[in-house]
């Protein structure tokens, strides 16, 4: 998800009258993965999900580069080659943008969503999952838009725009989602699947 989040992004898609990147479903992805090994199996072994999550992200970034750096074919169709470096070749300051919004939105998410549960396990699942997701999306696209476009184009219009997507999508599929993957998982912990295969 981290890596796709990345490509997907180069995209801008229609959401009503907002238009957003694309890269905010494989985010929202994350966010209910990791608030789901949270309920599952605790904080701890959640940040440690993301924590693993800066692997393929920081090994993906030093591939493109790598392949952005080196010589492309004489044959290469220069159509299909400017697009290539034009989806692929984000500037330094991009990649660095994504890094801290994705290190500090799914730590908070975690943070969020752990001490919401109190002493209540299984409790207010959904409910959680949503608050949780609806306020580290605020952070993620905070950072994220600052760090990568701050002085390049006005950027207000933009992150008001990614908020109230996140934000909408938060308490409109997380929910629902969250639920789902965590008792997929109880099910998968349970050995439950595997026995019907």
């Amino acid at each position: 998800m981290t890596v796709l989040a990345g490509v997907v992004g180069n995209k801008q898609v229609a959401l009503g009258p907002l238009a957003v990147e694309a890269g905010i479903f494989p985010f929202l992805m994350l966010v209910m993965l990791s608030s789901a090994v949270a309920e599952l199996h605790g904080r701890a072994m959640a940040n440690r999900f993301v924590i693993l999550g800066f692997v393929p992200l920081i090994a993906s970034m030093l591939f493109i580069l790598l392949v952005l750096a080196l010589p492309a074919a004489d044959k290469m169709d220069p159509a299909r080659l400017s697009a290539f470096e034009m989806i692929l070749g984000q500037s330094p300051r991009l990649m660095a943008a994504g890094i801290v919004a994705y290190g500090t939105s799914q730590f908070l998410n975690v943070t969020i969503f752990s001490m919401l549960r109190g002493s209540g396990e299984g409790k207010f699942v959904a409910v959680r999952g949503a608050i949780a997701s609806a306020l580290s999306q605020v952070i993620d696209t905070l950072l994220f838009i600052t760090i990568a476009f701050y002085g390049v184009f006005p950027i207000a219009t933009l992150m008001g725009g990614q908020m109230l997507a996140k934000v909408v999508l938060s308490f409109v599929l997380v929910p629902f989602l969250i639920v789902f993957l965590v008792r997929l998982g109880k099910q998968l912990d349970s050995g439950g699947l595997s026995s019907n295969a």
